[in-house]
């Protein structure tokens, strides 16, 4: 996993240009801790930054095709879990290989299959290539998005990063914020893109790029269909264990250490047992993979369920490492050192954005802080919920029943940081049209029924926009920490068979899950098996309350944070004793000190 940036245009020579892309390489380096590089041609520029993974020796970037006037030359990050396959096709092809890396197969693809390769490559992948001879760049992005690329144009041409922040190194490319961002960032509602950033764009997931002396061009060379179900019960559920199973045994490739994250609930603990059988076959039958977990001091105390927060998740974790044997390790953080400003200001650097999930956010920072002082490539479990219906959302009528994005009755406007409504952002008319385009995107199939045809809906809404904000979160916590996050629910084939798949048969058993607990039975022991969707847990301690309302007064004591919330509506959430601070009165408290360090960090321009 790598940091990947430059740009290419047709008015400037990118030669006379090293210190710009030296910078914009450099604001990468905690994507890429390992080592850099740069490649300067007269109509672009290409910098990556490097995290080794696989050919430690061999798989060094920018890539070109040959080291003397090349034709193609190569930036690229994620893994390519079929990299294997595809280098045996080239070499039948009459290609031949300098590396073992999966990067020279993506340039040997490319120069065999052009800009068809995307649709061959399995993994999360983000990459640009620029066509030496044809003088044209072309972005490619995975199909669900799980590796970012951003871009932005510039004279002549367009400049693209794997974050924004590399970007505004670019000095035709400011940190800029107008309506339509605080629109796009406060709405929740996770368009892909615009971006909170004027001017600044995302590839789309399952999309591609292309630029050339006719301007820029994009299509998405993958998306959601809808297909006929044709199997039955048992031969879906079959089914979908072997794509579990094959997605998760062709992540475990690495050539630094791997680990998984087990949290004790139904989704890690299916894939850390497939993992750890696959290891055992691999390597013997006393190989034991790494687990971990987290956990606050105080939880087992403290803890208070709510709408997605069902228990303790500690005495499953271990229980299941026990069951499926690992070595298994739970990082217990202190609840206070979630408050620590240096902590918070480096989580809202890494997001590049005002909006994240507070205390949860910090705590999975520091998480992957400890856990990279073992391992390199962490395995999760990301995405479960959205392809096998785990959401509230998927099974409560008052959801199923809104005229709305579902996520909204859970978090919505109490959950976003208010905004002054003299600010007249209308988000309520914003949320209202996305809406309406999001439904119309919807793929369906002749003949479904109300109740088919409506979790069709809430499945594709979920995949293509919930799931997104939780990929970028990942993403960028864990490159922050120079940790390479897979997430094998993310298989695109694993997503389409079960998006196809009718909801009667997702909830065969009355419950969440239906599809994957029945897959994985025997791999997780019976409380696992059995046991509610658990959120990723949150502290309940009343000084982190306090504290977080203290910091909330710093931060509205700065003239432009008071220029932009609505302090009516946050003074109730500061005046609370700090025992009685509800979920939706502290996500409040959570973005607007955020906030504070947003402005403070990137110093944008506001054009309100």
């Amino acid at each position: 996993m790598c940091g990947i940036t430059g740009w290419a245009s047709f008015h400037r020579d990118a030669r006379t240009q090293a210190p710009v892309i030296e910078a914009m390489t450099a604001e990468l380096s905690r994507r890429g801790p390992d080592a850099g590089g740069v490649w300067l041609g007269e109509r672009a520029a290409v910098g990556h930054r490097r995290l080794a993974v696989i050919d430690l020796e061999g798989g060094t970037q920018p890539m070109t095709d040959r080291p003397h006037e090349p034709t193609a030359v190569l930036t690229y990050s994620g893994e390519i879990y079929n990299h294997h396959a595809l280098r045996a096709e080239l070499r039948g092809r009459g290609h031949r290989f300098r590396t073992r890396s999966d990067t020279e197969v993506v340039l040997r693809a490319y120069a065999e299959w052009g800009d068809d390769l995307a649709e061959r490559l399995e993994g999360m992948f983000a990459f640009a290539v620029w066509d030496e001879r044809d003088r044209r760049l072309l972005l490619v992005r995975d199909r669900l998005g799980v590796k970012p690329l951003f871009w932005a144009a510039v004279d002549g041409g367009l400049a693209f990063a794997s974050e924004p922040k590399a970007l505004f190194r670019h000095p035709e490319i400011r940190p800029r914020v107008d309506a339509d961002g605080l629109r796009e960032a406060y709405s929740l509602l996770f368009n892909t893109g615009p971006t909170v950033w004027s001017g600044v764009r995302e590839v789309e997931p399952g999309g591609l790029l292309v630029l050339d002396r006719d301007g820029v061009r994009e299509h998405r060379y993958w998306q959601l269909e809808a297909g006929r179900h044709e199997d039955d019960r048992d031969a879906t559920v079959e089914r979908i264990g072997s794509l579990v199973g094959g997605a998760a045994r062709g992540q475990l490739e690495a050539d630094v250490p791997l680990c998984s994250l087990l949290s004790g609930g139904l989704d890690s603990t299916v894939l850390t047992a497939l993992l750890a059988d696959e290891l055992r076959l691999r390597e013997g039958p006393d190989a034991r993979i790494r687990s971990y977990a987290v956990d606050y001091s105080d939880q087992a105390e403290r803890f208070t369920g709510d709408v997605l927060r069902t228990g303790h998740d500690t005495p499953y974790a271990v229980e299941a490492g026990a069951f499926v044997g690992t070595d298994h390790s739970t990082v217990v953080l202190d609840p206070l050192t979630l408050l620590d400003p240096e902590h918070r200001r480096a989580v809202v650097a890494a997001r590049d954005s005002p909006i994240g999930v507070g205390d949860m956010d910090t705590s999975l920072y520091l998480l992957f802080g400890q856990i990279r002082r073992h391992s390199t490539v962490a395995v999760s479990g990301e995405a479960a919920d959205e392809v096998f219906g785990g959401y509230p959302w998927f099974h409560h009528p008052r959801a199923l029943a809104a005229g709305t994005f579902p996520w909204l009755l859970v978090t919505g406007d109490e959950a976003a940081m208010p905004l002054d409504p003299e600010l007249d952002l209308r988000i309520g008319e914003f949320r209202d049209d996305t809406y309406s385009g999001a439904l119309a995107a919807v793929p369906h199939l002749d003949g479904e029924s109300p109740a088919e045809h409506r979790q069709r809906e809430m499945q594709h809404l979920s995949l293509t926009r919930w799931l997104r904000q939780l990929l970028h979160r990942k993403d960028r916590l864990s490159m922050a920490q120079g940790l390479e996050v897979r997430v094998p629910y993310c298989d695109h084939r694993l997503v389409q068979y079960a998006f196809d798949t009718p909801w009667a048969l997702k909830s065969f058993d009355g419950r969440e899950k239906s599809l994957l607990r029945a897959a994985g039975a025997g791999l997780a022991p019976h409380s696992v098996l059995h046991r509610s969707k658990n959120h990723y847990p949150a502290t309940h301690h009343p000084d982190y309350n306090r504290g977080l309302q203290d910091l909330a007064r710093d931060a509205l004591a700065v003239e432009q944070v008071r220029a932009l919330a609505d302090e009516t509506r946050l003074k109730p959430c500061l005046d609370a004793p700090p025992e009685q601070v509800e979920w939706s009165h502290r996500i409040r408290l959570e973005r607007v000190v955020d906030l504070a360090l947003w402005l403070d960090h990137h110093r944008p321009e506001l054009a309100l």
